[in-house]
């Protein structure tokens, strides 16, 4: 019988091993992968202590706390590490120009390629966040940290299968099963669902708050908490393209920069921002650099620039980039990748364009131009922007006139509301720069040829449209499925 990856700690020390020396050798990860393998070490079977705990169901050997800690830390490193980056190479934000990014610049991937990613879901961030649920539940913590614990599984459920597709849900990082079944990516995001409800009602009891320092992101405000578990809800719904739920549920979403979800980072050396630590302190800048077509969109000096008599991206594009004598990079001195920088993780700006895109395709041209105009607004005073030059930031709000035939919005003499929407998707597109959300994005609108972000193939006829299924899964689980899907095929949800 083939070993599960959810058996012991010592299988994952061995997968934790293959990946360091894979991409997690390029991240100065110290005190981050030490607390996700502390948490499951403190609560699973090792053969490195002795047979201490024997029983991988019992959780008694640790408390919540410590594992919350790590679910969140394993969070962070799933949603804005290579995982981000990769998918962002897949939406034509990046260009890979030596070694490995290279090759997935040119869609030469293999199923090895993705054993360290997958991992990163399933035992960094979603195993983490299981155990903290089992562990909450075991030492009585109360409902809004079993709360917590639930949108975490929900954020890393509905990653993973907006990336693979069908993937394990109900059996997933369980030891009871060797080779869980996998179940169809539209099942698991209804799944998902559900499981954002109970923690949503978890949440809003208010009591049982987690122990204060193991939450990381919010220390245990169970509203804003609620506020990232409804932009979630939206989310997943904007990916099956439910786009009337989808605006349900952004009412309800994060409702200012206050409560949205950032991974905080530090000077420290084992604290800065993943991306810092890839482009700044493990040298491998010479691998990646931003596309051109995403630089001369933020590029006041490019033929290809967004800006126009009411927009002025000079603010943004400072804060993105740096120009080297590699090309234009993300900027690691004071902007999205300095040290310190959060990660983002569910911000208000992504609400407030999913209220923009969902309010245009349910309710029409004038909800989703006062959602955009609510988004623009927020930019004006700065928006998610650090240390910028405000005289560099210009957003007036937009008017019908903008988009009608040789408006501001409009040069080309499209439909009005194909130019709204066209103006929503890309303003999507460059906030959302190098987060996996652009990549569900190029995927979900490829079919909308006159509105979409026109990005093409950097080789052949075809976009990439799923990560594939590991090579470490493929080896254990002799449920994966069979044949393999390949980077080409569209999962469930887009065709």
């Amino acid at each position: 019988m083939r070993s599960s990856k959810y058996t012991s700690v010592a299988k994952t020390n061995e997968d934790q091993a293959t990946k360091h020396k894979s991409y997690h050798n390029l991240f100065n990860m110290k005190r981050y992968i030490l607390l996700v393998i502390m948490a499951i070490f403190l609560q699973s079977c090792s053969d490195l202590v002795g047979g201490i705990n024997t029983d991988p169901n019992n959780l008694t050997k640790s408390s919540y706390p410590l594992i919350l800690t790590g679910a969140e830390v394993g969070n962070i490193l799933f949603q804005s590490g290579e995982n981000a980056r990769r998918a962002a190479i897949f939406a034509g934000q990046y260009t890979g120009i030596d070694r490995q990014h290279l090759g997935f610049s040119q869609y030469s991937v293999t199923t090895s390629d993705f054993n360290a990613l997958w991992n990163d879901g399933y035992i960094d961030a979603l195993r983490n966040a299981k155990v903290t649920e089992d562990a909450a539940i075991n030492d009585n913590a109360g409902p809004v940290t079993i709360g917590i614990s639930q949108v975490l599984q929900a954020q890393a459920f509905g990653t993973l299968a907006s990336l693979y597709g069908d993937i394990p849900y109900d059996q997933a990082v369980d030891v009871a099963f060797q080779d869980p079944m996998y179940e169809e990516q539209r099942s698991v995001y209804a799944k998902v669902q559900s499981l954002l409800d109970r923690a949503i009602s978890n949440l809003q009891q208010g009591s049982g708050r987690p122990a204060t320092g193991s939450d990381v992101y919010f220390d245990g405000n169970p509203q804003a908490w609620v506020e990232c578990a409804y932009t979630l809800k939206a989310r997943f719904y904007m990916h099956v393209k439910d786009y009337g739920k989808a605006y349900i549920a952004a009412q309800n979403g994060i409702s200012s920069i206050d409560r949205a979800m950032y991974g905080p980072h530090g000077t420290a050396a084992e604290d800065r921002n993943l991306n810092y630590q890839f482009f700044a302190v493990e040298v491998r800048q010479n691998d990646l650099i931003v596309s051109d077509f995403m630089a001369g969109m933020m590029d006041p000096g490019s033929p290809n620039y967004r800006g126009n008599a009411k927009t002025n991206e000079t603010a943004r594009n400072n804060f993105y980039f740096n120009t080297n004598s590699v090309g234009v990079q993300p900027n690691t001195n004071d902007g999205l990748a300095a040290p310190d920088a959060p990660s983002s993780l569910i911000t208000y700006e992504e609400n407030l364009l999913i209220l923009a895109e969902a309010g245009f395709r349910v309710n029409g041209f004038s909800s989703g131009l006062s959602h955009l105009n609510d988004f623009r607004a927020f930019m004006s005073t700065g928006g998610y922007l650090r240390n910028i030059d405000a005289a560099n930031v210009l957003y007036e709000a937009y008017n019908s006139a903008d988009f009608d035939t040789g408006g501001i919005e409009n040069p080309d003499g499209i439909n009005p509301d194909d130019a709204l929407l066209r103006e929503i998707l890309q303003e999507r597109y460059v906030t959302l720069f190098g987060q996996v959300e652009v990549f569900n994005d190029t995927r979900r609108t490829e079919n909308e040829t006159v509105v979409r972000v026109p990005i093409t193939p950097n080789t052949g006829s075809e976009l990439p449209q799923r990560f594939i299924y590991p090579q470490s899964e493929i080896d254990r689980n002799s449920n994966t499925p069979n044949p393999i899907p390949n980077f080409f095929d569209k999962t469930p949800v887009n065709q």
